[in-house]
């Protein structure tokens, strides 16, 4: 089947009672046996759920993974993904990373059992510079949160290869609509469901998806042992969201090029930032790993601060909000919003300034979009 169509069909199949053409929500916590030996391959929401299951195989047929495990949230997802690793043990990740997971990596994981190395992913040599014996592991956001820079996926898997660590691969800002790092080398791919695979602002999830049986048993393993499952109420929303995601993205896709250009051209714009510009560092490689350039971008203006919260504040349409992904347009500050939890001298390591501002393109037109960021620019 064609993506569209898995988007639409597969998983939905849980209802031998009634044939109903959408997958049943189990709001049960618990499953009654046959007896004691046997049950209908469930007895315990927590460990398994039709509904559930139902989103994990559609997604995993979305990346072409062998299985996919929902969690409740993206950083519960990370959180799982952690737990591949033992003490000890060293993973790179990019230094330009979303904040929450700069903050899981270096505030939480960092201080218990796990090192972590933070380096530009643009810079092949830099990340073959950080391997060290105990590395493990590689985590590869692309593009990055917020500044939309491209990792090349396959550089990179070979330099884990070459290093026996495995890798793991941020895919929420493009879906698997538009890129799908499996087929380039990854091992282990995440998502924020919240995000695009939702795309409709009303449930927070996460999920992982693997290549390899013996990373998908441990992931099971491991959420069903730390309690990180969704519950089916939001995999049932996140499935049904996904049925559109094709659709959407498309949607996405181009009111975000009009945007782009449109910044691009205006004279309180200092850069932009979006892999669909031929201006954009990762353009070509983009275009070779990627289906499209997805909805997200990031701009910086003239003026800083001041000016930044008078955009911020002056749109009508993009609503200042956290998050990405949904039908409605969104605009945040990473200063204070999304990578607050960095410290300053990370931010701008990650070359965030006072004057940056992440946009999350919803379906509206994308004249009335770019209509109302110019108004909220000004002359």
């Amino acid at each position: 089947m064609e993506f569209q169509t898995r988007c639409v069909h597969v998983g939905v199949d849980k209802d031998s009672a009634y044939q109903s053409a959408t997958t049943p929500i189990y709001p049960t916590s618990t499953f009654r046996w046959d007896d004691l030996e046997s049950n209908r391959g469930y007895d315990y929401t927590r460990s398994g759920n039709p509904t559930r299951r139902a989103l994990e195989e559609n997604i995993a047929s979305l990346e072409g993974g062998i299985d996919c495990r929902a969690t409740s949230t993206g950083m519960s997802a990370i959180t799982a993904a952690a737990y591949l690793f033992e003490t000890g043990d060293h993973i790179i990740a990019g230094k330009d990373i979303y904040g929450g997971t700069y903050r899981l990596f270096a505030d939480i994981l960092g201080r218990q059992h796990l090192e972590f190395t933070f380096v530009d992913m643009l810079d092949l040599d830099a990340i073959r510079a950080a391997v060290r014996p105990e590395t493990k592991g590689i985590w590869i956001e692309t593009p990055s949160n917020p500044l939309l820079h491209v990792t090349d996926i396959g550089a990179v898997c070979e330099i884990a290869g070459e290093a026996g660590a495995i890798t793991i691969a941020d895919n929420t800002f493009c879906s698997p609509y538009l890129q799908r790092p499996l087929e380039h080398g990854v091992d282990v791919v995440m998502h924020s469901t919240t995000k695009y695979l939702n795309g409709h602002s009303d449930v927070v999830g996460g999920c992982l998806v693997s290549k390899h049986e013996r990373h998908a048993e441990r992931i099971s393993y491991i959420t069903n042992a730390l309690g990180l499952a969704c519950s089916p109420f939001d995999a049932w929303l996140v499935l049904r969201g996904i049925k559109t995601l094709g659709p959407r993205m498309d949607a996405h896709q181009r009111a975000a090029g009009a945007v782009a250009e449109m910044l691009e051209s205006h004279s309180k714009v200092i850069r932009v930032y979006y892999p669909g510009l031929a201006s954009h560092p990762g353009h070509q490689l983009a275009s070779r790993q990627q289906d499209g350039f997805g909805g997200m971008l990031s701009f910086d203006v003239s003026g800083g601060r001041e000016m930044a919260e008078r955009v911020l504040t002056g749109t009508k349409l993009f609503q200042l909000a956290e998050s990405l992904g949904g039908v409605e347009s969104l605009i945040s500050y990473p200063e204070t919003m999304s990578h607050a939890s960095m410290d300053e001298s990370a931010r701008r390591a990650a070359g965030i300034t006072e004057g940056t501002i992440r946009v999350s393109c919803g379906i509206e037109h994308p004249e009335d979009l770019c209509a109302d960021l110019a108004d909220a620019l000004g002359a």
